[in-house]
């Protein structure tokens, strides 16, 4: 019998003993033994929890108890929970964690003090709730040489994106509602402004390459710029507007970003509404794969947590070998990327438009209507188009072309 113990008895944590407890047959089966729950470790008490004996407030209790083989790590945020991490890799104990902001911080390093010690760090709940997109990347999918990794990482903007389109209704507006329904927090910066989406696809990318991408390198951008009238033209232009996160190798170099992105609607990545995530990942040999589902939530999370826990116990003994390295990687500046981007400025600034960005701009029509000129750019680099825009009189907004 395995002994596990869970640290940090919130929203994830809490999930990952009903899992444990809810499914202990399968999930018995599945390890090929019981898995038993000997320590939680909380600053709270939970008198009349069903587990509220199990409850300590010393890390130590657990690090220093030999029959503690793997701790999952549900806390959140960088310390103590590094720390903890770090030291129960030091004693011998895998580690599996649902903890985004501390895989993207520190992710590789403790690969790297796993496999010293002859333990694993697992961390497949950091990155789209349930979806199993790590594990196939780290298993299915390293015999195929990945080019690009494309998602829509983050579920609230995507719910929040999804209203505003289908219902026509002002960004501020429906946050609210989104506040109110509990998919976004009371300050809902980490995932307006593209933060959170930002540590995952760094996780991600992190694994395509093999190296550390440190998610404070990634340009990033939210989804607050984005307008209703923004939606009228996608329409007309038979596109979707999506939060995508994104990483992709070619042969101008390494790229990743987050940023607001027009789809063509017959990309699958268009029609994934609401709070669901989903991630296409490109190899040479198998071509694109996508993977879709709920990407945050009690329940999901937990599950992808306590998946990691099977696959430590079945491997013990025996370090799982994870693609990342300490190293740093390179990124490529993202003024290098080439793409074509939708512009809108005053109508009375046609010609200027015109002037700047050349005769092969596409006009898209119903501008007039707003007192606007909106344009699709030839295919442009970053840095071009910046300095192309910075000569305009002035902007009414402008998305980049998926």
């Amino acid at each position: 019998m395995a002994k596990v113990a869970v640290l940090g008895y919130g929203t994830v944590g809490s999930g990952v003993v009903s899992v444990l407890d809810t499914n202990a047959a399968e999930v018995e089966k599945s390890a090929g033994e019981a898995l038993e729950l000997k320590y939680i470790l909380d600053l709270r008490d939970f008198p009349g929890d069903k587990h509220e004996a199990q409850v300590v407030h010393d890390i130590n209790v657990i690090l220093d108890d030999p029959e503690v083989e793997v701790i999952c790590e549900t806390m959140g945020g960088i310390e103590p929970a590094f720390s903890f991490e770090k030291s129960a890799l030091e004693k011998g104990k895998s580690v599996c964690t649902s903890n985004k902001e501390l895989v993207a911080a520190h992710g590789p390093e403790l690969v790297e003090l796993a496999k010293k010690n002859g333990v694993s760090y697992l961390f497949e709940a950091s990155v789209g709730g349930g979806i199993p997109v790590l594990r196939s990347l780290n298993d299915s999918l390293k015999h195929e040489k990945v080019d690009s990794i494309t998602g829509i990482l983050n579920g609230t903007t995507n719910y929040i994106l999804t209203k505003m389109d289908k219902e026509g209704a002002e960004f501020s507006k429906v946050l609210k509602v989104a506040q109110e329904k509990g998919y976004a927090e009371r300050n809902p910066e980490a995932d307006v402004e593209g933060y959170d989406a930002c540590r995952k696809i760094a996780i991600l990318a992190s694994l395509m390459s093999g190296k550390h991408v440190n998610y404070e390198d990634i340009y990033t951008e939210g989804i607050t710029k984005v307008t209703i009238e923004d939606f009228a033209y996608a329409r007309t232009m038979g596109m979707a507007i999506k939060l995508l996160a994104m990483c992709k190798r070619n042969e101008n170099g390494f790229f990743t970003m987050v940023s607001p992105f027009l789809i063509p609607l017959e990309n699958p990545l268009a029609s994934v509404n609401g709070v669901f995530n989903a991630i296409n990942i490109h190899g040479n040999m198998l071509g694109d794969v996508m993977f879709y589902g709920k990407g945050a939530g009690k329940n999901a999370t937990a599950s992808a947590v306590v998946a990691d826990v099977i696959d430590i116990v079945k491997h013990r003994g025996k370090h799982i070998n994870v693609n990342m390295k300490a190293e740093k990687a390179v990124i490529s500046s993202k003024d290098n990327a080439v793409r074509s981007f939708f512009v809108r400025v005053p109508l009375e600034q046609e010609d200027q438009a015109k002037e700047i960005f050349g005769s092969k701009i596409e006009v898209i029509d119903g501008g007039e209507a707003n007192h606007e000129f909106a344009f699709v750019t030839d295919m442009i680099s970053e840095k071009d188009f910046e300095e192309r825009l910075w000569k305009l009189d002035s902007v009414k907004g402008y998305i980049r072309l998926f």
